[in-house]
């Protein structure tokens, strides 16, 4: 069993700061109000904050990416709880060393009356197996289990245990945040890095934030190593230039704000380069916006909308293509996630392309804004009861399935609407084919209008 990284007796819960520690080690937060993040869990009045301050916490798994607060909100528990704290990882820990903690913890309960805690950090490394092996224990109230984990609780805990525990998801952390946070560290003297005297620009900060992608240890190990490798100047300052910060994280800064002018500039030339059939600058500014960090999924949305706005109906594969990128990078993610967006970028390239969705929904909303709300014409309204078949609903409707062609000559827009053409499609890709449908369905209309006259 691992050694437990948390203090087990109330005497030692005040922890001096281990000085070789590394500085994410250093600077995590000793309590509720320096945890940035993650207000929509633990802001005032939350469940999870009462149950902490109240010291009445139960079974709960702590699901979110790396370095978002997980571990530190479990040190923040240790030091707050009056139970007996064990905490160990699933990493280097099997079934013999779980058997040994339950001992513990039967002994806490029966000699002490004091319940047991358990942190297991990376909870989803434990197979089916060594899951098992909690429940009964959990069940019987020897212990209040909480679990950290990267992955999806719903794949990777065994069901039993889930409907046991309450999942609490902890969010990436923003920019902004991590900012705040790298400053913490440059003006902290005593854990953080102020007696290195550090100098370093703002904008080489939000590169830090932006390149750490929501993880503070990373935000914080860069921000250390860079510091570390900038000797003093005569007067005893380190100035941290963007070439040590480039180094520190082993890749080239690159020039990209996820929420300023350069992120709309870059989407827009992916956009605009996916329209113009360039599968090479798709693929260019889709690297150029994944290496800076941005977010795998809102380009996926992004995808997602340009397969319909800018290609529709001449390839109906694109929009499947389009959500099953998304999807792919929702359950892998990053960075095995990117080949995903690049097979959909390439495809949203080399596809015919068409418009003519994009255009049909506009000309049918100018006329929603614009027009009279025209009531349902009464051949197509639902007829659930005797009293709306009396009124008329569903009179005069004509099922297209009775028709030999599945077609009828029925009217389905209101009467101040009748002829409207919102959709129009081009003669490119699939649409062609539309376009010589949609010719065939008007002259088979206008066969049966003129037949039934």
């Amino acid at each position: 069993m691992e050694e437990s990284l948390f203090p087990e007796d109330s005497e030692q819960k005040e922890k001096k700061v281990d000085l070789l520690a590394p500085l994410a080690e250093r600077l995590r937060p000793l309590c509720l109000d320096e945890l940035l993040g993650q207000e929509h869990i633990l802001g005032p009045g939350k469940l999870l904050r009462r149950a902490i301050e109240r010291d009445e916490v139960q079974s709960l798994i702590l699901w979110g990416p790396p370095g978002s607060g997980k571990t530190t909100i479990a040190r923040i528990i240790a030091s707050m709880t009056n139970s007996f704290f064990i905490s160990f990882s699933a990493v280097i820990s099997g079934i013999k060393e779980i058997k040994e903690i339950m001992k513990q913890a039967e002994y806490q309960k029966r000699h002490y009356h004091r319940r047991t805690i358990l942190f297991i950090d990376e909870i989803h490394r434990f197979n089916k197996a060594q899951q098992d092996a909690f429940l009964p224990y959990v069940e019987r109230g020897d212990i209040i289990l909480i679990g950290s984990t990267t992955e999806n609780p719903s794949f990777e805990i065994i069901s039993p245990l889930l409907s046991r525990s309450k999942v609490f998801r902890l969010k990436e952390l923003s920019e902004e945040d991590l900012i705040t946070i790298l400053n913490r560290a440059l003006e902290d003297e005593e854990r953080g890095l102020k007696g290195f005297h550090p100098r370093i620009e703002p904008k080489l900060l939000r590169q830090i934030s932006v390149y750490a992608n929501g993880d503070a240890r990373v935000a914080l190990n860069t921000l250390e190593i860079a510091t570390m490798n900038t000797p003093p100047d005569r007067k005893g300052n380190r100035r941290i230039t963007a070439t040590v910060v480039e180094d520190a994280m082993q890749k080239r800064l690159l020039l990209y704000d996820k929420k300023g002018e350069e992120h709309y500039n870059i989407i827009s030339a992916l956009h605009k380069s996916m329209r113009n059939s360039d599968p090479d600058a798709s693929l260019y500014w889709l690297a150029r916006m994944l290496e800076a960090g941005e977010d795998p999924l809102y380009i996926a949305r992004r995808i997602v909308r340009f397969a319909s706005e800018d290609i529709g109906n001449a390839d109906p594969q694109a929009l499947t293509l389009a959500i099953s990128a998304m999807q792919a990078v929702h359950f892998i993610g990053m960075p095995e996630g990117n080949l995903a967006l690049a097979q959909a970028a390439v495809y949203m390239a080399t596809a015919p392309k068409s418009n003519s969705l994009y255009k049909a929904y506009d000309r049918a909303k100018e006329d929603v804004e614009k027009t009279w709300a025209e009531p349902v014409p009464l051949h197509i309204r639902n007829a659930p009861t005797h009293l709306m078949k009396g009124m008329g609903y569903g009179k005069g409707y004509q099922y297209a399935h009775h028709f030999k062609e599945g077609i009828t000559p029925m009217d389905c827009l209101p009467e101040k609407l009748k002829g409207r053409r919102y959709y129009q499609p081009t003669n490119r890709g699939f649409e062609k084919e539309i376009k010589t449908r949609l010719a065939l369905i008007k002259e088979l209309k206008n066969s049966l209008k003129k037949g039934k006259k």
